[in-house]
């Protein structure tokens, strides 16, 4: 697929998805005329630094907290934010 009409956008989505993952450049055409080029990112995503995260972590100095706490806070944090309406326990 070298080329894409504005109108083929809805339909041939798929096909664009595709070409685009094998690294082709498609030309977007407009009532005859190209307007445009939609070509792949060239980004590679982030690595999750996890030395980074461990250090961030320690100098926000979290409290531990256990399960049981944690269920209490957000139970609570619900009954806040919803009311007694909330099915549950």
């Amino acid at each position: 697929m070298e080329y894409i009409t504005t109108t083929n956008l809805r339909t041939k989505t798929s096909q664009l998805v595709n070409s685009l993952k094998k690294g082709a450049r498609i030309s977007l055409v407009h009532r005859s005329k190209v307007v445009g080029v939609i070509e792949p990112t060239r980004e590679e995503p982030k690595k999750f630094d996890v030395e980074g995260f461990k250090r961030l972590v320690k100098k926000l100095n979290l409290p531990h907290l256990s399960y049981a706490e944690r269920e209490q806070r957000y139970r609570a944090h619900l009954m806040k934010k919803y009311g007694k309406s909330l099915s549950g326990r």
